[in-house]
């Protein structure tokens, strides 16, 4: 059951001042009622942000620190991109980005079990990539694919890219999506492990509902300009926030601070 748009939302979420004018309510059992209700629930507290310039930052290990996501688009996919750089000083596991379906925990994963090694997992089937550039205390640009005619999943860090796994060809991540940052889901919506929390910085995070060529890739990798996610946009995000996690703004080293004031 597709979520009602940003109208219908209203008669629900009920925007401050405003008395409901009408109730929308889809016929559910009742699992399928429990999901609608908490994807309606993160809808309607979630915030709308440009974020451009702008990090998470999540400071410390914990079991409840996150970010909620808010797609744009609520549908089936078949095919997927994301994109997305993070900046973290941490040897251990941890997750990079989650998304989790009502059947599939893992249903689009990018997660690291250890420094230098990626796992990335499609509706619960995961492939490991080893020899792509991985460092500490830096910025690194990671990106992911995935089709589901072929099974074919390649990642790219900082624009170099993996080898070509197949994971869940003929796969469908079905509605409802719940997608998270900072933490690993193990169930739909939490059960989180604080030994697989993310500590550091996240920025510029998209997705698309179709695999970008490698060209779109690089120049996500390299900073220039691209066509933003349809399906998350960092320019135009709806986000809800949990715990100790902080919004503020990227920062730029030194050296490039002192070239620029020359330029």
């Amino acid at each position: 059951m597709k979520p009602p748009s940003c109208s219908e939302r209203s008669c629900l979420c009920c925007n401050p001042g405003h008395t409901p004018l009408r109730t929308w309510e889809p016929e559910l059992g009742g699992m399928e009622r429990l999901v609608f209700s908490l994807t309606l629930l993160v809808t309607c507290l979630a915030l709308r942000q440009d974020l451009t310039g702008k990090v998470f930052t999540f400071p410390l290990e914990s079991d409840t620190t996150h970010v909620k996501l808010v797609a744009d688009k609520a549908k089936n996919l078949l095919t997927v991109t994301v994109c997305l750089r993070y900046f973290s000083d941490l040897r251990r596991s941890q997750s990079l980005f989650s998304l989790a379906t009502p059947s599939s925990d893992n249903g689009f994963l990018f997660f690291k079990p250890e420094l230098g090694v990626y796992n990335m997992y499609v509706l619960g089937s995961e492939a490991t990539f080893w020899g792509l550039p991985d460092r500490l205390s830096e910025w690194v640009s990671l990106c992911g694919t995935w089709d589901s005619d072929t099974g074919l999943a390649q990642l790219w860090v900082d624009g170099k890219p993996s080898s070509r796994k197949a994971l869940k060809p003929g796969g469908t991540i079905s509605t409802p999506h719940s997608i998270v940052l900072g933490q690993e889901q193990d169930s739909y919506g939490g059960s989180f492990d604080k030994g697989q929390s993310f500590v550091g910085l996240i920025t510029d995070v998209h997705m698309w509902d179709h695999v970008l060529p490698p060209l779109d890739i690089h120049l996500f990798a390299e900073g220039s300009t691209f066509a933003p996610g349809n399906v998350l946009e960092w320019g135009d995000m709806e986000y809800t926030r949990q715990g100790q996690v902080i919004v503020e703004d990227k920062q730029s080293p030194v050296w490039q601070t002192e070239i620029s004031k020359k330029h």
